[in-house]
């Protein structure tokens, strides 16, 4: 790996350079994505089959697109009984550091006369993207699944693609039943999004669509959103590891691998304070590349968006890892506690060299849908809170409103709306 002393403009270099990844450089693609809901929204299901014809060579019609219970009891027999029970020990992580986030209505009454309060409610109908193809995720389907299950959604749809027999991973399936998923259905890519925005004969329309996807999936949502809600614009995956002299190589490398393997646009970086070992990291980069496999696409990522930055000191390595925002953000240092205190900007955060960034993928419990391309700036991982509404509530007696209706009309009439005004005023004639 390329090790690079921190300066402010290999700094800015690089900030520019992760950026470059992001779905909104991708307008290329806009055009197609929008012939294909366009498509969708006006031919409905005829669109649909189309389309998964054309990408992925399935002949799915209104008969065979829900998958059925015999095909989930297939996937069940074809499973091996022991990664079953993985998923389910997973799940009940995922679960119960979910139940901790749920959200209640409150109402707060005074003597006055006066109740407010928010009234919680979770959405009505949820769709949640699949991929499939090359890259087949039965963690995602859990990370997506379990917090609109626990929000208490009434209706979770899925979607993914079918391969070309008209199939869909066995793991998949399993790990959807085991989530709570209610339907599933066997279409992808961009037609996917638009089935559950718009709805077809076959696909209901739901209310928000979430799920990661290639780049016309992104796109889709990007494109739907408004007329639909969604997670987020996810970008390629992305580790940062803050790493002292007292960090172990051997494990920093190994975790940088376990993002750069995920794509050719995944990024790795490592900031360290250590000359030593940023070497010695590098090393035994090139030791695992030599024997793990996705070598190829782990040697672009790094040759792309890979690096290890050195650094002055601690205080160094946190403003960087704040401007960078990271998806994932490792803390391997003597104090890794103190340390996570002065982050502001990142998705997840690991501490210590036994809490890998793959804990989190697949079992520790907090979701590992998370901000990417800088969004952890602004945005969190997915969560309960995604898959909930509020609605303020107001209540007023006559008793409490008369002391202050004098105040809400001479605020009413400041801003030249006489008729909100007027509104009040016509109780106290």
């Amino acid at each position: 790996m390329r090790i690079v002393e921190l300066t402010k403009e290999a700094k800015e270099n690089i900030l520019e350079n992760l950026l470059k990844r992001s779905p909104n450089n991708y307008g290329q693609y806009e055009e197609t994505v929008k012939d294909i809901l366009a498509d969708v929204k006006e031919k409905k299901d005829k669109a649909v089959f189309e389309y998964t014809k054309k990408f992925d060579k399935a002949d799915i019609t209104a008969q065979n697109i829900r998958v059925t219970e015999e095909e989930i009891e297939e996937a069940y027999a074809l499973v091996d009984d022991s990664l079953v029970e993985v998923i389910r020990k997973a799940l009940a992580n995922i679960r119960d550091y979910h139940m901790k986030q749920k959200q209640y209505s409150w109402f707060d009454t005074t003597p006055q006369g006066t109740m407010l309060g928010q009234k919680v409610t979770p959405l009505e109908k949820v769709g949640v993207y699949v991929p499939g193809g090359k890259a087949v995720y039965p963690s995602s389907v859990l990370m997506n699944i379990v917090p609109a299950a626990v929000a208490g959604v009434d209706k979770i749809v899925m979607t993914t693609p079918p391969d070309a027999e008209g199939k869909v991973s066995p793991n998949t399936l399993v790990a959807a039943k085991e989530a709570g998923v209610q339907e599933i259905y066997k279409v992808g890519g961009a037609q996917a999004i638009a089935a559950l925005a718009y709805g077809t004969e076959s696909v209901p329309k739901v209310d928000k669509i979430v799920g990661p996807g290639n780049i016309f999936v992104a796109l889709a949502k990007k494109a739907v959103y408004g007329h639909v809600s969604i997670d987020s614009i996810a970008g390629p995956s992305e580790i940062l590891v803050i790493a002292d002299e007292t960090a172990n190589p051997r494990f920093v490398a190994a975790d940088l691998l376990s993002q750069a393997e995920h794509d050719e646009m995944a990024s790795a970086i490592l900031i360290t304070t250590s000359k030593e070992l940023a070497k010695k990291v590098s090393d035994e980069v090139d030791g695992f590349l030599k024997v793990l496999s996705r070598k190829e696409i782990m040697e672009k990522s790094l040759e792309n968006y890979g690096y290890i930055l050195l650094v002055k000191d601690l205080e160094e390595a946190v403003e960087a890892a704040n401007e960078i925002a990271s998806e994932h953000l490792e803390i391997v240092t003597k104090d890794p506690y103190n340390l996570m205190m002065k982050i502001r900007n990142a998705g997840a955060i690991f501490l210590g060299e036994y809490s890998s960034e793959p804990l989190g993928d697949y079992f520790a419990g907090p979701n590992h849908v998370l901000p990417t391309n800088g969004t952890a700036k602004f945005f969190s991982p997915l969560s309960v809170d995604d898959f909930i509404k509020k609605s303020s509530i107001i209540s007023y007696s006559r008793e409490a409103l008369e002391p202050v209706h004098k105040d809400i009309v001479q605020f009413a009439t400041s801003e030249k709306l006489t008729a909100h005004a007027n509104s009040i005023a016509v109780r106290f004639e």
